[in-house]
């Protein structure tokens, strides 16, 4: 028998009461999170295997089921399925509770380990981190840490609440073949491959090492140890070290110049694939005001600044002053190299770097950037410029006369830690799903600047088809105004955009597309607007000049 959607209004209807399966679906997903709960209290659970695959199915299929549930029987198109209605994704009581049980879960998870069980001193593990252990076992043969709950969870979530997604919008090729590709690589580069790694890597020197990880979210990438580690393993760390850096300077200005920053941003990013799944019902509650906006801007650079001063002053910290690199290990010199990059030769090569990018920016790209933007990029550039002369003419061993401990502490905690995870996660039922992507995220900073500047990626609009219903912008998660854009037929060129397709998807009219093209002409459209006022005689005479 056909289904017909009787109700063709455009805001949805409200939640109605849930029906039998969804509230096994419920009763199941609680169950499996009620057995976590009774390990973090340390309750002795035999068969600790049995259990945490008991929890990890219950909760899986508790989700996917009510998804099935909720969509399976719901025809194509917009689906706002009364998310203003919800306390949960409407800030209402249930956001609110959401929200602080996520943010202590990750304050716990960060900063206070034992709490979890987390052995110390050789002790074994108890409590919830106690109950993982039979999967690390088997994974790398080692006993669980925190950040393998934290990252076996995390591939439980996006693998669950993708498939949730995939049923959402399962009429969308974009967002199922998208959706797939994050699952793939969370589970795959991010969870499987190096945790097998760390159990095939009988010496434990070979560093964790997620292959979809690029600096500045790897911000490890160049501290001391994670280097020495990888240039001890021979030609396998000398590669991984090479990828790293090939990631930086090749890999990603290509793939950002061919397809925009959502080769990253949405279809393999860790971060992004937690907050396109998990985070979906609050991607309407991102601000979209212009003052967001602004602070926007400002905060997510700045962010980037500090991401670069804090490298900086990590890897000058440990280079030679001469030309010879060594790696010691328990007093003894194990190896050494012969190195351009000493210490001075280093902080040349960054300050001429960043000058040549600056230049070539402001030389041919200085009209895509807006005047505040512009005087931004300046005062960035001097600041490190001039902290990199300071420290010249200081001649002191700690760059920016700061010690690099500190610098690299400080980075880690407020923005790994802090921003990162308890704010950019747990605040998802408040701030919506990509607060820490729009904020803080400094790779989305670097391929946003890539994007605005030299990307073929841009979102047309047919403004001519366009009802100003506003779906577009509602359910945009980096809080843009695609209905402005729309409304005047103009391209979305932003440097914020992820790229993530749900305006298009949620458009009644097909307004929007997802495009490769040309970079002329892609940013300053000189078409007639409708649902504006333009002067058309001076329209009509600017364009005969």
């Amino acid at each position: 028998m056909s289904i017909y959607q009787r109700n063709m209004s455009l805001t949805g209807e409200p939640p109605k009461a849930l029906s039998t399966t969804e509230k096994i679906a419920s009763a199941s997903g609680m169950v499996g999170l009620f057995i976590l709960v009774l390990a973090f209290f340390n309750v002795n659970l035999p068969w600790k295997g049995a259990w945490l695959t008991a929890s990890l199915v219950l909760i899986s299929s508790g989700i996917i089921t009510f998804a099935r549930a909720q969509y399976s029987h719901k025809q194509a198109g917009i689906k706002n399925d009364g998310v203003w209605f919800k306390d949960l994704s409407s800030r209402g009581f249930w956001g609110w509770v959401l929200a602080i049980f996520l943010t202590s879960f990750y304050i716990v998870l960060y900063f206070f380990p034992a709490t979890l069980g987390q052995g110390t001193d050789g002790a074994a593990n108890t409590g919830l981190i106690g109950l993982f252990d039979p999967l690390s076992y088997l994974l790398k043969g080692q006993a669980a840490s925190q950040w393998f709950v934290y990252g076996t969870l995390y591939t439980v979530a996006i693998l669950s609440f993708g498939i949730k997604f995939i049923l959402k919008y399962r009429h969308n090729s974009y967002e199922v073949i998208r959706t797939g590709s994050v699952m793939f690589f969370q589970t795959t580069f991010a969870f499987l491959i190096p945790e097998i790694m760390a159990g095939l890597n009988s010496t434990k020197d070979l560093p964790y090492y997620d292959l979809k990880n690029v600096w500045p979210l790897n911000y490890y990438l160049f501290e001391q140890w994670n280097v020495n580690a990888l240039l001890v393993n021979g030609s396998l760390g000398m590669t991984m070290l090479l990828f790293g850096i090939a990631s930086i300077l090749v890999i990603t200005p290509i793939l950002t110049y061919k397809y925009g920053k959502r080769w990253y941003c949405s279809w393999v990013c860790g971060c992004g694939g937690l907050a396109e799944t998990a985070g979906d019902s609050f991607r309407q509650l991102s601000d979209k005001s212009t003052g967001a906006w602004k602070i926007e801007r400002w905060l997510v650079h700045s962010v980037l600044v500090f991401a670069v001063i804090s490298t900086v002053g990590i890897v000058h910290s440990y280079l030679p002053k001469n030309n010879i690199y060594k790696i010691w290990e328990d007093g003894a010199v194990v190896k050494q190299y012969e190195t351009f990059f000493t210490q001075s030769n280093f902080l040349i090569l960054v300050g001429v770097g960043l000058t040549i990018i600056f230049a070539l920016i402001w030389i041919f790209r200085r009209n895509e950037l807006k005047q505040d933007a512009r005087y931004g990029a300046i005062g960035f550039l001097f600041t490190i410029l001039a902290f990199i002369g300071i420290h010249f003419m200081a001649g002191t061993d700690n760059l920016f006369f700061f010690n690099h401990g500190a610098v690299k502490s400080a980075y880690g905690f407020l923005i790994g830690a802090v921003f990162s995870g308890v704010i950019g996660t747990g605040f998802y039922p408040i701030l919506g799903n990509r607060a820490w992507c729009r904020f803080g995220c400094p790779m989305a900073a670097i391929l946003g600047l890539q994007q605005r500047l030299f990307s073929k990626f841009r979102i047309t609009t047919n403004g001519g088809q366009c009802i100003s219903c506003g779906n577009c912008s509602t359910y945009c998660e980096m809080g843009i105004d695609v209905r402005s854009y729309a409304q005047k037929g103009e391209n979305i060129v932003r440097a914020s955009c992820v790229g993530c397709g749900i305006c298009s998807a949620v458009c009644p009219r097909g307004v929007l597309k997802l495009e490769n093209g040309p970079l002329e002409g892609r940013i300053n459209s000189d078409a007639v607007l409708l649902g504006q006022e333009p002067d058309l005689m001076e329209l009509l005479s600017d364009n005969k000049n």
